[in-house]
């Protein structure tokens, strides 16, 4: 079914708008303008508004910004605080793509109301899947902040819907001077997270300022309306959802030639001066190009599958260019300018807490980072990337106050990763040169595919594989959205669509189970009712035992019938419900019937045990935040009864001071006792009140959230069992810290008793210890470095005296050598000597001139072939190779020297067959 009457608003015909089709892209649009044929996006039209701004006046960022949630404010919208560029409150994607991404899936999805509503807010975005447009098209951000006004259309609270919200954009943009014959709206539909709706594009003199989306479908493979090649259907309730680009309409009040030298001019001057790019920028003619080239840039898009050397070459015909001319002197401003906006998005990337890693946000972060230094060896930039970023922070300043706060951290992660990316550099150049030598040998081409891998797995920058592989001869095939790529398949978790299982399905229309452990923490027994038994499985209506979640395992017991008592070992939750799973030794469980009352006990000791570590683990996580950073946030955590681990977000190893200092301040919350509390909150309550560190563990749904509050300490959303204070979790001691992958900490520690059981394993390890030593466990430190320091005296004097033993047995080798046609022949077995003695004293001989055979009583055998003998034809592999094959040994190397291993008991035959094989080889020469 045609859209087309979703775009028949009466504020466009009203006020006179007129309904066109582009005479080049064939997409609809409004225009006042009746002479309009075009839409007025690139490369339909060319930027007109650069040195030509259509707005009456200059704005900064700052004054933008507040002028935008000002005007909405005064009509009735409640200004929201931004969210992190990290999307914490979501499973699906890990960066914020989008203002209204703050409100999927829990507001959009109909699970809980918006903070506010009408709302508005500007939130800062990270989008890589143009990365390769950036510094290019001059209006291309990896970073940009998505000013919006939301209005949610739930039942009968209806807000506004299309008209009001195009009427409220074209107020806007009139009072900020435009004129309203230049704003143009072009009909375009989006979809995106399963939604879809009608949009308009909101166009300025070329420059796409804004976009009205009005989500009002949902994917429905039956749905009547295709969408970019998926079909939906209606939805019920109704959303607005618009995005005004702060920087781009700060573009258009400047006119500037790009969007970087409008809000960057600054960092672009310093990154320019840098890459010695501005003796260029003093050249008049350059000048002039630059300019003209800044107007026709809208056409330099790099999408997949683009060829970018062929939308230059329709830029350098249209300023009547040569194209390899124009190549040359726009890379290094392009490259200056995308140097700039990737240092801005490091910033935000790191200043809201993400680590640079291999794995989620941790490596589009990484991703980030290296294309940027990938980008300043190409402009031989030497100074730190730290330096830009720091600059960028200062220009931020009072926009994001609290970058300036965390900016040690910022500048020591950006340090490490540009060391880790010189290092990687170094390393991969080797790994580059094999794999070029393979496949110079196989079809001359290394693949795509194979240069993704180099790039993914071990870090090598495409431009490093392609210069290495020229090098080697081979041709390396580098597309121009290499880097859109890799961001592409990094963007999100891919969820692949389950079907139900047999044991979901059973259970879908069962009652809700109701969880005693949170009404009743401290019991250990309760009575339920059966509403099924199955198989191995009891389902009650209600039950103290928890089930397996969050890191915490389930919870053991019995469950008495009256006639048998059958023992749980697993109870899982399966949507609402929980199944309690029993030994199959207790019986078929056929004598269990629906609706007779039951008696149920759990472990109590397990139970406490797990309780204990769950409350520790929350207690351990604030303060590695408090001694590690804010940037420490939970990756996972997994307990037990004897102990348990926490795996935290951290940029490099964890120190024996600041370990102490992690398990002082835990045990001092211990021994201040201080409350825990949980309460159910409305999630925007919780979100106001807490932030987003609330969502440690994983995001639950739903309006209302359990939130676990350690007194002045921690808090997080959490569905585990805890102690009422942190006094009864008892002493807790970190056991080990080790790295899990790159970027995650792992923090091993067991709480309670098994705290004091781990100590006292501990003290037994240092007693033996003493005892074998005979001394004090405080004189340990003491005693092990004399005894090391002995040791290593004692090998210092075996390796001289080895050394003489060599120099003597070298001696004793030359008197005993015997001539044939003016070449030395040794063979000799060495007792008790290790194969580095034996191949050092054959290398020693074929360096006096003479050709040897050395061999240890162990059969280690080493063949060493002086300069002369070689050039009578004698070779060392060869010669090892075949005394090796006729008694059973093996080895390698090369004509002068090779090494391998004989039986013991064919040593002497194996010598007897290397002099006679020598020597017939010199008589025959």
């Amino acid at each position: 079914m045609s859209l087309e009457n979703e775009y028949k608003l009466d504020f466009l015909q009203d006020n006179d708008f007129i309904r066109k089709e582009c005479s080049e892209c064939g997409y609809y649009f409004w225009s006042l303008d009746g002479d309009r044929e075009t839409c007025g996006d690139p490369p339909c039209d060319d930027y007109s508004f650069i040195e030509n701004p259509p707005i009456d006046g200059e704005f900064n960022l700052t004054e933008m910004r507040e002028h935008y949630l000002s005007f909405f404010e005064d009509r009735m919208h409640d200004r929201v605080e931004r969210r992190p560029v990290i999307a914490r409150w979501r499973d699906d994607i890990f960066l914020t793509i989008a203002s209204i991404a703050d409100f999927q899936p829990h507001v959009t999805g109909g699970h809980c109301l918006p903070p506010a509503n009408p709302l508005t807010i500007s939130q800062p975005c990270i989008r890589l899947d143009d990365i390769d447009s950036v510094g290019r098209s001059g209006r291309h951000l990896t970073n940009f902040e998505m000013m919006a006004h939301h209005a949610f259309n739930f039942d009968e609270e209806h807000i506004y819907w299309k008209d009001k919200t195009v009427e409220l954009c074209h107020e806007f943009f009139t009072e900020l001077g435009i004129p309203g014959r230049e704003i143009i709206y072009k009909e375009n539909p989006w979809a995106g997270g399963g939604n879809a709706g009608p949009a308009f594009e909101v166009l300025c003199r070329g420059l796409e300022l804004a976009t009205l989306v009005f989500m009002n479908m949902e994917l429905d493979p039956n749905g009547e309306y295709e969408i970019k090649g998926d079909r939906y259907r209606k939805m019920d309730s109704t959303i607005v959802d618009t995005g005004y680009g702060l920087e781009r309409i700060v573009w258009a009040s400047k006119g500037s030639p790009t969007i970087y030298d409008a809000v960057f001019d600054e960092a672009v001057n310093h990154v320019v001066d840098l890459a010695g790019i501005n003796h260029h920028l003093k050249d008049p003619e350059y000048r002039e190009l630059l300019g003209e080239h800044a107007k026709l840039s809208g056409y330099m898009d790099v999408e997949v599958g683009s060829d970018l050397m062929e939308i230059r070459r329709k830029v350098a015909d249209r300023l009547d260019f040569d194209v390899d001319q124009l190549k040359e002197m726009m890379e290094p401003i392009e490259e200056a300018y995308a140097i700039v906006d990737h240092s801005r998005t490091i910033t935000f990337m790191l200043g809201d807490g993400i680590v640079p890693s291999n794995v989620k946000a941790g490596y589009l972060a990484r991703h980030v980072i290296r294309r940027a230094l990938r980008m300043m060896m190409s402009l031989e930039i030497e100074t730190p990337l730290s330096e830009i970023v720091q600059l960028q922070i200062d220009m931020m300043k009072d926009d994001y106050p609290e970058f300036k706060r965390r900016e040690d951290i910022i500048l020591e992660i950006v340090d490490l990763e540009e060391k880790r990316f010189d290092e990687t550099v170094s390393k991969g150049r080797n790994l580059v040169k094999k794999t070029a030598e393979h496949y110079h040998d196989k079809d001359g081409e290394i693949p795509l595919d194979s240069v993704l891998e180099l790039y993914d797995t071990h870090g090598v920058p495409p431009e490093i594989i392609k210069e290495v592989g020229e090098e080697v001869g081979v041709d390396v095939e580098v597309p121009d959205d290499f880097y859109t790529r890799v961001a592409k398949k990094h963007e999100g978790e891919t969820k692949e669509v389950e079907e139900p299982t047999e044991l979901e399905e059973r259970l879908k229309d069962y009652p809700a189970t109701k969880l005693l452990f949170y009404s009743q923490p401290n019991d250990i027994s309760f009575e339920g009712v059966i509403i099924d038994s199955f198989e191995n499985k009891i389902v009650l209506d209600q039950t103290l035992f928890y089930p397996e979640g969050g890191g915490q395992p389930a919870d053991h017991g019995t469950i008495d019938t009256g006639e048998r008592i059958y023992n749980i070992t697993d109870v899982q939750k399966i949507g609402d419900v929980v199944v309690h799973t029993f030994e199959n030794e207790n019986g078929d469980g056929s004598d269990i019937k629906k609706g007779v009352v039951v008696q149920g006990k759990i472990d109590q000791e397990r139970r406490r045990a797990h309780t204990r570590h769950h409350t520790a683990t929350h207690v351990l996580l604030g303060a590695a935040r408090n001694v590690l950073g804010y940037h420490v946030f939970q990756q996972g955590s997994n307990l037990s009864t004897s102990q348990a681990r926490l795996d935290i977000s951290h940029y490099k190893p964890i120190t024996m001071n600041e370990i102490k200092e992690i398990e002082w301040k835990i045990n001092q919350i211990v021994m201040d006792n201080r409350s825990v509390t949980t309460k159910t909150m409305d999630r925007n309550e919780a979100e106001k009140k807490h932030g987003y560190v609330l969502y440690q563990g994983g995001v639950p749904m739903g309006d209302e959230i359990r939130v676990v509050e350690t007194e002045d300490w921690n808090v997080q959303a959490c569905g585990g069992t805890h102690c009422e204070s942190t006094g009864k979790i008892g002493p807790i001691k970190i056991l080990s810290t080790e790295s899990v992958q790159d970027g995650v900490i792992r923090l091993n520690f067991s709480a309670g008793e098994a705290a004091i059981e781990s100590i006292h394993e501990r003290d037994e390890i240092l007693q033996q210890t003493s005892d074998k030593f005979s001394v004090h466990y405080q004189e340990l430190p003491k005693t092990a470095e004399r005894f090391f320091n002995e040791w290593k005296e004692r090998g210092k004097e075996i390796d001289r005296l080895q050394q003489e033993l060599a120099k003597l047995r070298r001696q004793q080798l030359s008197n005993e050598a015997v001539e044939v046609n003016g070449i030395k022949i040794v063979s000799q077995k060495l007792t008790e000597a290790k194969m580095d003695e034996i191949r050092a004293t054959a290398e020693e001989t074929s360096n006096r001139g003479a050709t040897s055979m050395i061999t240890g009583d162990q059969g280690h055998t080493a063949i060493s072939v002086s300069k002369e003998a070689i050039n009578k034809g004698l070779n060392a592999n060869k010669l090892l190779q075949t005394i090796t094959k006729k008694y059973s040994g093996g080895g390698g190397g090369n004509e002068k020297i090779a090494q391998g291993k004989i039986p013991p008991h064919k040593i002497d035959k194996a010598i007897e067959e290397f002099n006679k094989m020598v020597k017939k080889e010199l008589n025959a020469n």
